[in-house]
């Protein structure tokens, strides 16, 4: 080893690289270098967004294509041996892969996960692909298990997407388990996460091995079928049919089938039984929170039918109630990628709240001594709640004043922002669909289908389902529903999600947030916002809302952990069938004579209260005031002012400072206007953090002119005062980055080698920059 400085490209180029070679990994296939695997988290600003920092690993080292088993981290030689291990071992967790290794040039580190044994090893000897491979499978306990399915190839082909980190995880671990004769699989993964994709590639890769040669896929919407065999399925071309009781043959392959269509209370009805039992190899069940898992439910009957075939579940949302139990039927999730986590790799959008609060929702609503509805029904003596509208009984003006407030809202930002409004009943999104066409009637008029009640009565509405989904499609705009669309629909541009119907259902709530969750950049879809009516995102504060099973509800209540915590405002009964008649299975007990509902038509409602939200750092929501929560984290990240200033004089952790506090939340263009719009980052940190009185841009400005600039004469002073005064418009890049000077306004005094003769040279201009920015400081 050489005493000379060597920088980290150096220990690649000069020790990392040579000793991967000469084990034998090849550099066109196996050896990866630079390999980013997240996309940055979406950071909300005042205005539009940012992206945060994206994890990068220096090396992934693959047995075969997306076959990852080991990571090299590279350090520059001054650090010390194993320096790396800690952020390599972080990286291993999120991706999975067991071998960990680390160098500076001298020697490598390495960790190994099955063993937890850290040890270090000469450059020259690195293991082999061969021998990193025996030590994977023994690991795994797939020594001499079906190395075939293993090793079998994803589909791939040009225009195809490659999969994501966790995508390539869950296939691996589904194909392993099921190569260790695991036959029950359940794979959890957020909405809009890719898990038809996903399932793709598990089919693929066990049909190509010849694994499974016979492969059901099922659903519980057409939609979800259609969509599937005209998107991530369409490769398997003419192997592939779609099952229905007109279209029964044993031809094909790949079979995809809807519960409705297999079963049904006569025996023609059960198209299932036109297949022997053992006839499929492999089930896949599609959003298997639902139907299918329920013991009792008609679904359940094909899985039962096809017991002897290996059956994976696929949900968003695991279910366990009484009567629900994915873990009870699938087992333990083999792999989870939950919200949270999509959000942080930035591969899901964040969500701004906007929570209105109405005052009858708070106070409630009795009515006087006999009076009557609108038809003149006597309304029931008693004092009605949030639970009750809508329900039993009905106030217009609340669904007026509500549909005023969505307009406004979208009428301040994007009158064309996707939105999808979630009502009580079929009833209620008919009657806000009215009311909101009434409060964009200049829009209604050039196109009736800018507002379109898209639910299970409607076939009208449900025509425009494919266009309102369709991103190139401009109407409909906005999507009153009730149930239709809170699972399956991919709404990858809803932009706009509303909460105006009563929902206590953990799983219903995750489905319903899962439809804004989908990024499309191409169309400006980097984050979505949620207007809740009804104090629905209270659930966000549950800690079972990422990723844990929801609670069981239990008669009048729903129980969390024991404690009867939230009343239940449908007890009179199981869950509800489906508005669009496709949930089939679901068996509704015997209820009570429907009671009368109420319409009152006068009494007046208004809006009390407004109370913004977004996501902090962690995931989430800030409760507090967007000044105290940056001052609680700045306090947090800085222990003591000279601390701060003693990071901030160094000139390359300016801009880093400010990016990695953007990434914990902190909006700084958000603070300007609630602070002062014309004061510096330094500034707003100074004053949250240490409680010093903030001093303005132009403040600054003045006092460096009035001292620094007098050794200054000529075109140098000119160029530096322009400077100056472009930084009390902006900030502090001005002085950083020395392209500042080819803008138009410094067009007259020449070219920029031209303007840096006036300061000598270029490294005087930048040692004079330093300078002026350490005065703009002081």
């Amino acid at each position: 080893m050489v005493d000379k400085e060597l920088s980290e490209e150096d220990v690649r180029a000069k020790y990392i690289d040579p000793s991967l070679r000469s084990a034998g990994w090849d550099e066109k296939e196996q050896i990866r270098r630079e390999v980013s695997f997240t996309d940055g988290r979406v950071i909300i600003k005042k205005r539009g967004t940012a992206r945060g920092k994206i994890k990068k690993a220096d090396y992934i080292l693959n047995y075969r294509p997306n076959l990852p088993i080991a990571i090299v981290e590279a350090k520059k030689n001054t650090l010390p041996i194993g320096t790396g291990m800690q952020q390599g071992k972080d990286y291993g967790e999120i991706l999975d892969i067991p071998f960990i290794y680390t160098s500076n040039g001298e020697n490598f580190v390495e960790f190994d996960k099955f063993t937890g044994i850290e040890k270090e090893i000469p450059l020259d000897k690195f293991p082999s692909p061969a021998e990193l491979w025996e030590r994977y499978l023994i690991g795994k306990n797939l020594k001499d298990k079906k190395e075939n399915i293993i090793t079998e190839g994803y589909f791939y082909t040009k225009g195809v997407k490659k999969p994501r980190y966790y995508q390539r995880i869950a296939i691996n671990r589904t194909i392993e388990a099921i190569a260790k004769g695991q036959d029950r699989i359940l794979l959890v993964m957020a909405t809009g996460t890719g898990k038809t994709y996903t399932a793709f590639q598990i089919i693929w890769k066990l049909w190509k091995a010849r694994e499974k040669k016979r492969i059901l896929y099922l659903a519980d919407r057409n939609i979800l079928i259609d969509q599937t065999i005209s998107g991530d399925f369409r490769y398997f071309e003419d192997k592939m049919i779609k099952i229905s009781r007109n279209n029964i043959t044993k031809a094909p392959e790949i079979y995809l089938g809807l519960y409705q269509s297999m079963t049904g209370a006569e025996d023609w009805q059960q198209v299932y039984k036109e297949f022997s039992p053992d006839f499929f190899d492999l089930v896949v069940v599609d959003e298997c929170h639902r139907g299918s898992a329920k013991e009792e439910s008609a679904w359940r009957v094909i899985l039962e039918y096809f017991s002897n075939a290996t059956q994976i579940g696929l949900t968003a949302t695991p279910k366990e109630t009484k009567d629900v139990s994915n873990v009870q039927y699938f087992g333990e999730p083999i792999y989870t990628y939950s919200l949270k986590q999509g959000i942080e790799d930035g591969f899901l959008a964040p969500y701004r709240v906007i929570r209105y609060v109405l005052d009858k929702d708070v106070l409630g609503f009795r009515p006087v001594k006999n009076q009557v509805d609108r038809y003149g029904n006597l309304i029931d003596d008693k004092e009605y709640t949030v639970k009750d509208f809508d329900r039993t009984l009905v106030l217009s003006d609340r669904t007026k004043k509500v549909a005023k407030a969505i307009s406004e809202y979208m009428k301040a930002n994007d009158r064309f922002m996707k939105t999808i409004v979630f009502c009580e009943s079929i009833e209620h999104a008919t009657s806000m669909t009215r009311c909101l066409g009434n409060e964009n009637s200049d829009l209604v008029k050039i196109n009736s289908k800018y507002v379109m009640k898209i639910t299970g009565d409607d076939l009208e509405g449900k025509k425009q389902l494919d266009n309102f989904i369709d991103p190139k499609e401009k109407y409909p705009v906005i999507a009153t529903t009730s149930k239709l669309l809170t699972t399956g629909v991919d709404a990858k541009t809803c932009r706009l999600i509303v909460l105006d119907s009563n929902i206590n259902s953990m799983t219903e709530f995750k489905q319903i947030i899962g439809r804004g969750t989908r990024i499309d950049e191409d169309f400006g879809k980097n984050f979505f916002t949620i207007l809740d009516f009804r104090g629905v995102t209270r659930l966000f504060a549950d800690p079972k809302f990422d990723g844990d099973p929801e609670p069981i509800i239990d008669g009048d209540n729903i129980i969390i952990d024991g404690d009867i915590v939230i009343p239940n405002p449908n007890p009179e009964g199981t869950e509800e069938v489906g508005e669009d008649g496709e949930n089939g299975g679901r068996k509704p007990i015997d209820r009570p004579l429907k009671r009368t509902k109420f319409y009152v038509d006068d009494c007046e409602v208004s809006i009390i209260n407004k109370k913004v939200q977004i996501l902090d750092a962690n995931g989430k929501l800030i409760t507090e005031t967007f000044e105290s929560y940056s001052k609680n984290t700045l306090k947090k990240e800085f222990r003591t002012l000279d601390e701060f200033l003693d990071i901030w004089n160094k000139s390359n952790r300016r801009r880093l400072i400010i990016s990695e506090l953007e990434e914990k939340g902190i909006d700084f263009e958000t603070l300007k206007e609630e602070i002062g719009t014309d004061l510096d980052e330094f500034d707003i940190i100074c004053h949250l953090a240490f409680d010093k009185v903030p001093i303005t841009k132009k403040e600054r400005v003045a006092k460096v002119k009035k001292n620094y600039l007098k050794k200054y004469s000529g075109q140098a002073r000119e160029i530096l005062e322009m400077l100056l005064d472009k930084y009390s418009e902006e900030n502090i890049k001005v002085f950083e980055d020395i392209m500042t000077l080819r803008l138009p306004q410094f067009e007259k005094f020449g070219t920029l080698p031209k303007i840096m003769k006036n300061f000598k040279n270029k490294e005087n201009y930048l040692h004079i920059m330093e300078e002026l920015t350490k005065e703009i400081y002081l």
